[in-house]
């Protein structure tokens, strides 16, 4: 069987219809998209322990990158708030070399999940998971920026975990810089309200933009001082560096696979939802494996020039959508339209406040919340919301990778749960009602069976769950049958755990001298039961496939055999 790369880039196959009324959309949506990303992706990079420019660079080559390989129309890539803890935490123990590294090993590892076709299995990952870690990187995000936003004087590096950090600031609250306070509180404001003025005009761009020249005038003209601004912690660097290589070993891969793995996981699992929900604006279906290639070559190619991760930014695929982008043209624009600021505009950039940013990023965190989905979810069964709120705790306390495992047990201990109780196991004598049965001939409503014959019909899988309920239940039984039917009309599939109990029933029973017959097996569960060598045991025979051969055998069996007592 030969195999077939998914790999299918949205790009080439708009632009063989492309003409000027699409290119004017394009670059009218690309334009405003990219002073968009420009505040965010500064602020981004700066809440990530990079430099600004850092932030810039990762918007305008991994942007450049998706929509020039992705498998959607519209997605815009980038930095995004989802990986501010991530990128930290790493920068923070493993330094810039080591968020470096495994940006790249992530790049890898998504591009492995879209050579093999996987996809769409990222699409299956619980709701309640996704709604839980996500507002616990929102609230992570907002306490990363009490510091900035209130001006705090902090001496020495910040704690890394949630608590400590925390307790730091209420040591500190009474150090509040109130010009930085008044200045994030302002740029809130201002957020919060552009849009009830202008649905064109980005707040975050209006706050920025407003903010920095008050501040600007009053630090020159009225003498303010104690306003810190991004010029006052950075050295901005207006140019695209070369490619710079990096030291890697065994060791280093090791100890990096599970920061890279997080990276992966959530970039894979951000990009694909963003990609799906511009699906249902727009109309359009994106290609799930030839996105994860695209964000991997990006994760792969943008550390060598100091950039951070990137992922599809939900936000800016909006953006892009409300303002006309229909093609990964749009993308591409944005890039360049970030690069020419770069080159050009970044001096500016060192006059943005820091409590600015602060501002914006608390409104980021507010948005990335979730509060009301997950208000609307209380109303959820239990299970889900015991989920969510563990997802959401341990991705505040401990970290995303964490979160994620301990959510996806959960899910999947849940799951198991509800199937149990959802698969019925009974057990009948005397006559069967085929009332309403698929394997009726309608010639007759029941089928009668001997005396001395038990039929037990399993309803729903028979994996390792139920395989014990199987067993409690044979073990109720008070009266010793000579024959037992096992009724598998509804059993989609037996896993290993499965076959091993049901092997062990049939040597029991053939030990106690009763026969076991299998009624309507299912074909692909028939070849499992085949290649387990269940039937070489009990005798094809005794394979029936439907349950009026199966009675008939059981009731002729009965009669051959003499009653015995238990």
């Amino acid at each position: 069987m030969k195999f077939a790369l998914d790999f299918q880039p949205k790009l080439f196959a708009t632009l063989r219809n492309y003409d000027r009324r699409k290119f004017s959309a394009d670059l009218m949506a690309g334009i405003i998209v990219g002073i968009v990303a420009l505040p965010l992706a500064i602020a981004f990079g700066i809440a990530s322990g990079v430099t600004p420019e850092k932030g810039l660079i990762t918007a305008i080559i991994g942007g450049f990158l998706v929509s020039l390989l992705g498998g959607s129309s519209v997605q815009i890539g980038g930095p995004t708030g989802a990986f501010i803890v991530i990128v930290a935490g790493i920068i923070g123990k493993y330094g810039l070399e080591g968020l470096a590294i495994a940006t790249i090993m992530a790049g890898i590892m998504l591009v492995l999940l879209g050579v093999l076709k996987l996809g769409v299995v990222i699409k299956f990952i619980p709701y309640p998971i996704i709604v839980g870690f996500t507002a616990g990187i929102a609230l992570t995000i907002f306490s990363t920026q009490i510091k900035d936003l209130f001006g705090l004087q902090i001496a020495g590096p910040m704690p890394d975990d949630f608590i400590s950090k925390w307790g730091v600031y209420f040591q500190h609250f009474d150090t509040t810089n109130l010009w930085a306070l008044g200045i994030g509180l302002v740029s809130i404001a201002i957020i919060l309200l552009t849009p009830k003025i202008s649905s064109k005009v980005p707040g975050s761009l209006a706050a920025i933009i407003l903010v920095t020249i008050a501040c600007y005038a009053l630090k020159r003209f009225a003498g303010v001082e104690g306003i810190e601004t991004i010029g006052d912690r950075y050295a901005i660097n207006p140019t695209i560096p070369a490619p710079a290589g990096f030291a890697i070993n065994i060791e280093t891969i090791r100890d990096l696979l599970p920061p890279a793995f997080t990276i992966a996981m959530l970039g894979a699992i951000e990009s694909l939802l963003s990609a799906t929900v511009a699906d249902g604006v727009t109309g359009d279906q994106h290609n799930s494996n030839t996105e994860l290639i695209a964000q991997g070559a990006a994760n792969i190619i943008v550390p060598f020039f100091g950039g951070i991760p990137v992922t599809g930014a939900i936000a800016r695929t909006m953006t892009n959508i409300n303002n006309g982008g229909r093609t990964p043209v749009a993308g591409l624009i944005h890039a360049v339209v970030l690069l020419l600021i770069l080159l050009f505009l970044s001096p500016l950039t060192r006059h943005i406040p820091m409590a600015c940013l602060a501002g914006v990023l608390v409104i980021v965190s507010y948005n990335m919340s979730g509060w009301r989905t997950i208000r609307g979810m209380m109303k959820n069964p239990k299970a889900d919301i015991a989920v969510l709120f563990t997802t959401m705790l341990l991705t505040v306390v401990f970290d995303l990778t964490i979160a994620i495992g301990a959510g996806l047990l959960m899910a999947v201990v849940m799951f198991m749960r509800r199937i149990m109780e959802s698969t019925n196991i009974s057990v009948i004598r005397n006559q069967i009602d085929m009332t309403a049965d698929a394997e009726s001939n309608h010639r007759d409503d029941t089928v009668n069976v001997a005396k001395g014959v038990e039929v037990y019909e399993i309803d729903g899988p028979f994996f390792f769950g139920i395989a014990s309920k199987f067993d409690d239940v044979m073990h109720t039984i008070g009266e010793k049958s000579r024959v037992r039917i096992i009724r598998m009309r509804k059993v989609p599939f037996v896993d290993s755990t499965g076959l091993h109990n049901l092997e062990n029933l049939i040597r029991a029973s053939q030990k106690e001298g009763i026969t076991v017959i299998l009624s309507g097996v299912k074909d692909s569960v028939r070849e499992t039961l085949v290649n387990a060598g269940i039937d070489r045991l009990i005798g094809a025979e005794n394979i029936c496939p439907n349950i009026h051969i199966a009675a008939e055998r059981a009731n002729q069996l009965a009669a051959e055999q003499p009653e015995t007592a238990r």
